[in-house]
């Protein structure tokens, strides 16, 4: 192949002129060089073109207005209620973000979590404080292959008892799940303890308030909040067909972006409102 490229040239020019003996070690040295500013002239233009500034400053705003937000969640949210698919690594260069500690989990847990996910329950108590230090105990029921809250229930005395009627609440006679999960009290790893500063934290001030609070959860839970695990999803989509507005980055026309604070203003929920004409 170089033989014949050779010959090619030499009709181009007389190469006699240009002959240089030189060592292989030095041709490719040369050749080495000469592919170095190849590529250094071939990515001189930038990469992806940079998002249209209204949906830069939306993705900060969507930071802004819930700082617990990472950049795969602001993602989910921007394709499933506005149509912007946007990748998690893009919204990530317009974001202060910091990355949490490495680490895998086991394999063989996921894969049979992965397999199984529609026949699994998870369960767990959470621990709240009223305003008034009353400590109180939630029960939380969540089906993991559609992340839908199934059951939440509060109690000053978490009993035996207690606790196995909210199973009985749960898991009815007829229900198609196989596997419940429940931790045994052990001690958190170092990985929950990162995750655990990333919570949204609020005070109730009685009972009645922390289930009027749970409630709001549970609605933005199961039909307002994208989770990663479902494609993105919502568990239970409600909300009709988002506009095509022909281009990836671009939000539909005629149509502007409505946030709508739940949860006491811990998260937004956003949506397309059609313009007056």
């Amino acid at each position: 192949m170089e033989k014949t490229a050779l010959v090619w040239l030499s009709m181009l020019f007389d190469w006699r002129n240009a002959l240089v003996i030189a060592k292989p070690g030095t041709f490719i040295r040369w050749h080495r060089a000469g592919f170095r500013l190849v590529w250094r002239w071939k990515s001189r233009r930038p990469g992806c073109p940079a998002l249209p500034k209204n949906i830069r400053a939306l993705v900060r705003r969507m930071a802004r207005e819930n700082p617990c937000w990472g950049e795969e969640r602001i993602a989910d949210e921007l394709l499933l209620k506005l149509g912007v698919d946007v990748s998690p690594r893009t919204v990530h260069k317009y974001l202060r973000c910091t990355p949490g500690p490495g680490g895998a989990s086991s394999q063989h847990w996921s894969t049979f979590v992965r397999n199984h996910a529609q026949a699994i329950v998870a369960c767990d108590f959470l621990a709240v404080v009223t305003a008034s230090f009353r400590v109180l105990y939630v029960f939380v029921a969540l089906e993991v292959g559609s992340r839908r809250l199934l059951h939440l229930n509060v109690t000053t005395h978490p009993t035996a008892e207690w606790t196995l009627q909210q199973f009985r609440e749960t898991l009815p006679g007829g229900h198609p799940y196989r596997f419940l999960i429940h931790d045994r009290g052990a001690t958190l790893s170092a990985r929950s303890d990162y995750e655990l500063t990333g919570f949204d934290f609020l005070i109730p001030l009685s009972e009645s308030h922390l289930r009027r609070i749970l409630l709001q959860c549970t609605t933005h839970y199961n039909r307002g909040r994208p989770h990663s695990s479902l494609g993105p999803g919502i568990p239970e989509r409600f909300q009709s067909k988002v506009p095509a507005s022909g281009h990836r980055h671009r939000l539909p026309n005629g149509y502007r972006v409505m946030a709508r604070p739940v949860v006491g203003e811990l998260h937004h929920e956003y949506g397309l409102q059609k313009e007056a004409a």
